[in-house]
């Protein structure tokens, strides 16, 4: 039997003041056409679900970044905001787009003067952590907040 204890998972579990509505896991299809339909459903799934905000994680580089750019993109043009954390900042990210204010990035070996991309072989260093997904729940909360305030 394998478990596996997402940090992420847990802090939007435990936090009284959200309410965890599930985990949406999607691929990362290989055709441009698929990947912008792959957003598109990760963006209605969300409007269907009635969410108040999202967060999204990527564990991929490059190629991954796309369908993960433009699904950020997809739930926030529904008024979802969305908080994203990724191995990198979101300015080298393959693809940009106005919605990228919410990417959080979890590379720990940036600090050690490593580019983005050369991940290590220390349990860890390229996962997200608790102190990750607190900081990502804290600016999901604020923007959410914000949203409430603007609408």
């Amino acid at each position: 039997m394998t478990i596996c204890r997402d940090p992420l998972v847990e802090i939007l579990s435990e936090d009284q003041d959200v309410n965890l509505r599930g985990i949406v896991i999607v691929g990362s299809p290989d055709k441009d056409e698929d990947k912008y339909l792959s957003a598109e459903r990760v963006g209605a799934s969300l409007e269907c679900m009635r969410v108040d905000g999202a967060v999204f994680s990527c564990n991929g580089l490059g190629n991954n970044h796309v369908d993960y750019a433009h699904s950020i993109e997809a739930a926030e043009k529904r008024g979802i905001p969305v908080v994203a954390l990724s191995l990198c900042p979101a300015e080298d990210f393959v693809v940009q787009n106005q919605y990228m204010d919410g990417v959080l990035c979890y590379y720990k070996t940036l600090d050690e003067g490593r580019q983005a991309g050369d991940e290590t072989t220390v349990l860890a260093q390229n996962t997200v952590m608790g102190t990750d997904a607190r900081k990502a729940l804290a600016m999901l909360k604020l923007k959410m907040r914000k949203k409430e305030k603007e609408g």
